[in-house]
């Protein structure tokens, strides 16, 4: 996909932000002093500390005198979620599906209307890496990446927290989507058109555009396990 220009304060905050989202950043963790970090990362100050600023409007960290920046702790509505919904579950293929029809296309027009700048980074991102030629392993973790930044791109802690037990409970129905390379290659172009709705800021083109790419997923499964 073509690269648009990015500003660096844009590419700190998706990076840090994909890092929180992924889990690879936990919560209560404290990121190095700010002059450590900008020299760590070969970029000015105050590049960083904008970024910082993104990231604490969202939420995402907390910066606080003499204590520095710290990953910020999940809030008590969402912790609750997860201990309600976590396990694992067997799913069916029609009841993933209707799950995900459910969920998903509200997550992908909120996305349209709500998303900033570094959130379509991290999706660009993500799209330029499943374009590769992938094992089924590697596209299963990088769809579940792209719909989970999809979901902190809504700004909503709660669609993200749901859009991750999705992701748990349809994990064993979606294995066999990424299983051929057929199936990869419809999964990246079902992200490309949700994305490009994103992109144009049309939250029902989004919508239409993840309701496609889920019905196309559940072709491709339903010809496999036939």
């Amino acid at each position: 996909m073509p690269q648009r220009a990015r500003s660096v304060s844009v590419q700190l905050a998706a990076h840090f932000e994909r890092l929180i989202a992924t889990g690879v950043l936990r919560p209560g963790e404290r990121l190095p002093p700010e002059r450590e970090l900008a020299a760590s990362l070969s970029v000015s100050r105050g590049s960083l500390r904008e970024a910082m600023h993104e990231l604490e409007a969202k939420n995402l960290v907390e910066r606080r005198t003499g204590r520095g920046t710290i990953v910020a702790e999940q809030t008590e509505s969402v912790s609750q979620l997860y201990s309600e919904l976590d396990g694992d579950t067997d799913a069916s293929l029609d009841d993933a599906t209707e799950l995900r029809l459910i969920v998903e296309p509200k997550i992908a027009s909120a996305a349209a209307l709500r998303s900033a700048p570094s959130n379509l980074v991290q999706l660009e991102d993500v799209l330029t890496r499943s374009a590769l030629r992938l094992d089924a392993e590697t596209s299963l973790q990088l769809d579940v990446e792209f719909h989970l930044l999809l979901a902190h791109a809504a700004q909503n802690p709660l669609l993200v927290a749901l859009c991750t037990m999705t992701s748990r409970w349809t994990e064993t129905v979606r294995r066999h989507s990424h299983a051929t390379p057929e199936g990869r290659l419809r999964s990246l172009e079902g992200h490309q058109a949700i994305y490009q709705a994103v992109l144009a800021r049309d939250p029902d083109a989004a919508a239409a555009a993840m309701n496609e790419h889920l019905s196309v997923v559940r072709d491709v499964i339903a010809r496999r396990t036939s």
